[in-house]
């Protein structure tokens, strides 16, 4: 699809400096521009670069003041970096989507399947499932019985599924996830471990996205709760019972055990631990390979390390760990010159 300056400008509310009539057809980082392309430009970091860009157009802010000359046509916007993301959603919902029952899906009789449905080969909806309209069952997903798909969601190849699981409307589930599996209960019988049967199940609710090879498991009862507009990132592991809060992001690695309480609007870096039975306060970011083993109380705080205190804390106490080997070296000749003092004395 192709686009003039004066178009994208119109979507995005913004105003046009240089060619209104200038087309794009695609997007480009703006150190990797060409014509025909259109880049944005949010961090003044990649500010040396809208001087050299070869991209037809670029997003800038309102405030955006330039130090040299641009030969590159401008859409000044009130923020560049959203503005671009409202874009690319634009691109991506025009794309063709898939529609139809595929002659190698399996569909028990009695799943309930809405309008506009595409299922893949291979996929296979269980007894008593329900599958709004409007959603995409790609290939060799499996969705156990008695489970329920709202509207408008994405199920990617080889998404599972577990049974008694509810996904709420307009979620993406990415290849590999699973959502359900059994929580890790297991009780010390003698001197082996007996299972305990997990019965509960898990939720997600609205506008939840999960990533690749992520797993969610089921809460031994009740639900294990995805809240609302949560996006979590590949490779995480959701435990039995954990309450994850409404607009929570993750990034990968994180590992959160069971029974844990996380409020809403928080943050968790990449590799992020957290043990069981805690609570973590609305609005807590929590720095990339944290380690928490007690309760966040206080909302929106910044924590980081392992055990994890106050990120101000932290890099103070960083400061001296990293001058470590050097204070050693004092402590040494110290109590060396202090050892002389003494021979002298006595």
């Amino acid at each position: 699809m192709e686009f003039t300056a004066a178009v994208i400008a119109g979507f995005l509310k913004g105003t046009v400096e240089g060619d209104p009539e200038v087309k794009v057809n695609t997007v480009a980082k703006i150190e990797e521009g060409f014509e025909g392309a259109l880049s944005f430009l949010a961090n003044p970091v990649y500010e040396q670069y809208i001087y050299t860009t070869k991209s037809s157009v670029i997003l800038v802010n309102k405030t955006f003041v330039a130090s040299d000359k641009i030969n590159a046509t401008l859409i000044r916007v009130d923020n560049a970096y959203e503005s671009f993301a409202a874009l690319l959603r634009l691109v991506e919902q025009s794309r063709p989507r898939k529609t139809g029952i595929h002659p190698l899906a399996v569909i028990e009789p009695s799943a309930e399947i809405g309008s506009d449905v595409y299922v893949g080969p291979y996929a296979y909806i269980g007894e008593n499932c329900t599958v709004g309209s409007g959603s995409s069952i790609y290939p060799n997903v499996y969705i156990g019985d008695n489970s329920r798909v709202g509207e408008r969601c994405v199920l990617y190849a080889g998404v599972k599924v577990y049974h008694e699981c509810v996904i709420g409307n307009a979620c993406i589930i990415h290849a590999g996830a699973v959502i359900g599996s059994d929580g890790f209960g297991f009780a010390l019988s003698g001197s082996e471990y007996s299972k305990i049967p997990q019965l509960g199940n898990v939720v997600l609710e609205d506008n939840v996205e999960i990533g690749a090879n992520s797993a969610i498991d089921r809460a031994t009862m009740g639900s294990t709760v995805i809240g609302k507009g949560v996006k979590l990132d590949n490779l995480i592991q959701i435990g039995h019972n954990v309450e994850v809060g409404e607009n929570t992001v993750m990034a990968a690695h994180v590992g959160i055990a069971g029974s844990t309480k996380i409020g809403e609007n928080c943050m968790l870096g990449g590799q992020v631990g957290i043990a069981g039975h805690l609570k973590i306060a609305a609005g807590s970011k929590i720095g990339a390979q944290a380690g928490i083993i007690s309760d966040i109380k206080e909302k929106n705080m910044a924590i980081l390390g392992s055990p994890a205190i106050d990120i101000k804390q932290y890099m103070k106490s960083y400061v001296v760990f990293k001058r470590l080997p050097d204070l050693k070296s004092k402590l040494d000749a110290m109590g060396k010159d202090v050892a002389a003092l003494k021979d002298t004395l006595r």
